[in-house]
């Protein structure tokens, strides 16, 4: 099938979108430029349409019955798709769950680092799954691994709650925590510290050409040259019988 004039190929990183003399259907259902449908043409009459508008045919509905096509520059509709994909991907953050594990006998920096861990989750818009196993006869002191996880979730409370109270399941105890939202919730303390070093350092002074050692070069230099002798001559002070 000849083609009316040049189409762009579509992006291999996105999903496959036919334009102009790729679109295979005989009749589409044509949207204009202005977001009005134009009824259903013949495929021809529709590429004649979109070449008068300086525009491509894009089809946006391959499985719909005729295809559903769009009069519409190619590029810009490859931009709104990115746009829109981005600002979907944001809200995907707060469905992503990740584990944190834990111990009734877990040593306070083990702890620390974990609670690190989870804040930085959170600071990301994910969700934390907290679940402490235990094992052995530590299920006869299950309040110790309470103890455990009421501490991790005091520390973390400025950045997620948790969804629900925890709770003993089989041998271990599970409890998810959401983050806050951003209006609510502090920032990483990690972030705050790579600004507070980032703005405590100080400039460099100038070189003062006083302590340089091409000036302590020139000052022992020119004490030799003044006194006749070389800089600190050790036989300065020798006497030589003749």
């Amino acid at each position: 099938m000849s083609r009316p004039f040049p189409s762009r190929s579509s992006s291999s990183s996105g999903p496959f979108v036919r334009v102009n003399g790729k679109i295979r259907a005989r009749e589409v259902r044509v949207i204009g430029t202005d977001g009005k449908q134009l009824g259903v043409l013949q495929l021809g009459d529709a590429l004649n349409m979109a070449r008068a508008a300086g525009v491509d045919l894009v089809e946006i509905a391959a499985n719909a019955t005729p295809p559903v096509c769009r009069l519409v520059d190619y590029g810009k509709y490859r931009y709104e798709q990115a746009k829109r994909d981005k600002e979907s991907k944001k809200h995907q953050h707060a469905n992503k769950v990740k584990e944190v594990q834990l111990s009734p006998k877990i040593d306070p920096h083990d702890l620390g680092v974990k609670i690190e861990h989870a804040i930085d989750f959170l600071s990301e818009d994910m969700k934390v799954k907290i679940t402490l196993k235990f094992r052995g006869r530590e299920m006869a002191h299950t309040e110790f691994g309470f103890q455990v996880i009421n501490k991790f979730l005091a520390e973390v409370a400025p950045f997620g709650h948790p969804d629900f109270q925890p709770k003993l399941i089989g041998r271990g105890i599970n409890v998810m925590i959401s983050p806050l939202p951003r209006t609510k919730r502090p920032r990483n303390p990690k972030q705050l510290e790579a600004g507070g070093h980032a703005s405590s350092e100080q400039p460099r002074p100038e070189n003062n050409h006083q302590n340089s050692p091409v000036h302590v070069e020139r000052s022992v230099n020119s004490f030799g040259k003044d006194s006749g002798n070389f800089a600190n001559n050790p036989f300065a002070q020798l006497e030589v019988n003749r």
